[in-house]
């Protein structure tokens, strides 16, 4: 073959090759645009637009008397139409633009108004339709933005876009924090409240159709949302914010006292389970105290001696013993098992009650061991009856298992019943066992506790929780009587004899556990202590548990966990004027000097003069000032107005808060105790969103 033969025959080839491509792509365009066109059109369609979620307003979360612990407050994302149809005119716009960006930048203080006169004519340039003018702008300052030239040319008008977002806030930032709880649905954390109720809370997303625009911006395609949201129900909790903080307060001073890990108190109402107060403290690495994990309802670990309830009342109830049986506990110490057991003190020969007030070790354990080692299942069989082996399916999530053994679990030893009788080799949370003493106050009826009474939806009940029985009755009578004056005998003649209160009557018990501390098990000497019990012991209205674990500063249950108790259950007892027997003997008549009363609610002071019996007028509104008169105490009331900073002095801290955000300010609180200074002068006007400063003492 020659050379002109070869290149015509190459020429032809390719040629065919041109062909042959040229046909294949025909066929697919015909395919692409024929066959599967209706499918390509939906997918370029579903690039271009979409359906977004809108989101709906949540629930709030109230306290038992009507406080809001959890709530929604808007802020909104500002954009800009810079081709709206009250701007399309050059003239309109350019003869308007630098007034706006003078508002603007003197508004937010974030640029100059030259920026943002440059920055607007730049967008306007670009044919900007969806121009990102300012992020996280609160409802209040929104008002006075629409009144900005160009945006009060009207809704459509001004070219003004406000998308909505919803901002969570704790009004009394961390009261019960924990137990309110927060959720994150992206990483399936759900705590608290928040967590476990966020289906009703939530309520369900509205839809709105948006468009992908330049820079892959999505803009709405219309003003209006094309399925509305539905907003959430409102959870109405059984916290008492007055006793929620007294509760922080008083665990909190202790803990910082005794420089201790971490600590929880739980304040329960006895004849319902409705908890009033839970507090949970960390000491965090810069040595504060912060709420970041639910001990109370969390974290399983042996009780210690605040278990011998439990156990007394097994061999009680079984008539193995009786309170004035009597236990030779020699010289403080009983070998079982090649195992020493000790008391704190050589108690010699006592009785069971007496047994039990001082808290002895070799007593429990003796009475245990002699009248069961033959027969551990009875005893284990008894505490299973008591129901300390299942989680009390709390309404909010992350309960710690408890674990009761028995002779059938692999860890069983012939240790195990002795240890088990004084808290050992098992497990529980400081709300499973308040559960157990609150039985004991309820007069042998256990219930479970309750966080959430009703679920309300545009103001009507959609669902009430009643108090849930988990026994009718863990125990005879008898044996509840004799429990009950165990307890009290603590608080008299026993460990507990410290935290003795002559004005009401008090029962409980002491704990104090060595912790094991991982692979070096109880070797490092670290310590729970702890305090459960009730009030009035006669007539028991609240129970509370109180534990704190490895303190520093001693580690005995009535020394550490005690006075926390004995705070708490001081301040309950004296701000609950149902306990109060002896209000009808007082009158305050006449001119007399009125009782002293911080400045503030006025509502909350008139219940307890009218508890008092102190004769009132009064004429409008709150915050008040109480004056003396002739004919009784007449209130004095300060108008609280929008953008005037308010007369805070001499308020508390609630009643301050209350104040200032209604009037626009932003507080940041120093000290604790009433206002004694704050940084605005009264009276003068302000911008929403000023910052104050608040000093308490």
């Amino acid at each position: 073959m020659n050379i002109r033969t070869d290149i015509l025959l190459r020429v032809y080839l390719s040629f065919g090759l041109i062909v042959l491509v040229a046909v294949a792509v025909l066929v697919k365009l015909f395919h692409l645009q024929y066959v599967e066109g209706d499918v390509w059109r939906a997918k370029a369609d579903s690039l271009s637009t979409r359906y977004v979620d809108v989101e709906a307003v949540r629930g709030n979360i109230f306290s038992n008397d009507g406080s809001l612990l959890a709530t929604s407050v808007p802020e909104y994302d500002l954009r800009m139409d810079l081709l709206a149809p009250g701007i399309e005119d050059n003239d309109i716009f350019y003869s308007k633009v630098d007034s706006l960006a003078a508002k603007l930048s003197a508004f937010f203080g974030d640029k100059s108004s030259a920026q943002y006169s440059r920055l607007l004519k730049e967008a306007r340039g670009k044919k900007n339709r969806y121009y990102l003018i300012k992020r996280d702008v609160g409802h209040q300052e929104l008002k006075q933005i629409r009144e900005f030239p160009i945006f009060n040319l009207g809704k459509y008008k001004g070219g003004l876009i406000a998308e909505r977002k919803n901002k969570r806030i704790l009004p009394f930032t961390n009261l019960a924090a924990r137990t309110i709880g927060y959720k994150i649905p992206t990483e399936n954390v759900h705590v608290g409240l928040e967590g476990a109720y966020g289906e009703y809370i939530d309520g369900r997303s509205g839809k709105r159709l948006v468009q992908r625009i330049a820079g892959g911006v999505w803009m709405p395609v219309n003003r209006e949302i094309e399925v509305a949201p539905v907003d959430g129900s409102d959870i109405i909790s059984t916290i008492d914010v007055n006793m929620q903080d007294m509760a922080q307060r008083a665990l909190e001073k202790q803990l910082i006292a005794s420089d201790a890990d971490n600590g929880c108190v739980v304040l329960m109402e006895v004849a319902t389970g409705e908890i009033r107060a839970i507090a949970n403290f960390t000491k965090d690495t810069d040595g504060k105290y912060r709420e970041k994990f639910n001990y109370a309802i969390a974290q399983s670990a042996e009780p210690g001696s605040t278990f011998k309830l439990a156990s007394y009342l097994v061999a009680l109830d079984d008539g193995k013993i009786d309170t004035n049986t009597i236990i030779e506990t020699g010289n403080g110490t009983y070998q079982v098992h090649r195992h020493t057991i000790k008391d704190t003190h050589a108690y010699g020969t006592v009785t069971v009650k007496k047994a039990f007030e001082v808290s002895s070790n070799v007593a429990i354990t003796k009475i245990i061991n002699t009248y069961y080692k033959n027969n551990p299942a009875a005893f284990t069989k008894r505490l299973h009856a008591l129901h300390l082996n299942e989680p009390l399916g709390l309404q909010i999530p992350g309960e710690g298992n408890p674990l009761i053994k028995t002779p059938e679990s692999k860890s069983w030893s012939g240790l195990s019943l002795p240890q088990m009788a004084y808290g050992y080799e098992l497990k529980l949370t400081p709300l499973q066992t308040l559960t157990l003493y609150n039985a004991v106050a309820n007069n042998g009826k256990m219930v479970a506790p309750l966080f959430v009474k009703e679920i309300r939806h545009l103001g009507n009940t959609i669902e009430r929780f009643e108090p849930r029985v988990i026994e009718e009755q863990i125990a005879s009578p008898s044996t509840i009587g004799k429990l009950r004056a165990m307890l009290e005998g603590v608080m008299i003649e026993g460990t507990g004899k410290r935290l003795h209160n002559p004005l009401f009557p008090t029962a409980g018990k002491t704990g104090t556990a060595q912790m094991a501390d991982g692979a070096a098990g109880y070797r490092n000497r670290k310590y729970q202590s702890s305090f459960a019990g009730y009030f009035p012991a006669d007539n028991p209205k609240y129970s509370m548990i109180v534990v704190v674990r490895n303190p520093r500063n001693g580690y005995y249950g009535a020394s550490i966990a005690g006075p926390v108790f004995r705070e708490l259950a001081d301040m309950v007892y004296a701000n609950d004027l149902n306990l109060q027997d002896d209000f009808g003997q007082m009158r305050f008549v006449g001119n007399t000097e009125p009782p002293p009363s911080l400045k503030g609610s006025k509502a909350a002071t008139l219940r307890v003069f009218e508890a008092l019996g102190v004769k009132t007028t009064y004429a409008s509104a709150e915050p008040l000032q109480t004056i003396d008169t002739i004919k009784g105490i007449a209130f004095s009331d300060e108008e609280i107005k929008e953008g005037v900073v308010p007369d805070v002095r001499g308020m508390g801290l609630i009643d301050a808060l209350y104040a200032l955000e209604n009037s626009g300010c932003r507080a940041q609180v120093k000290g604790k105790g009433k206002v004694i200074a704050q940084s605005l002068t009264a009276g003068q006007k302000i911008k929403i969103g000023t910052p104050i400063s608040i000093e308490l003492q």
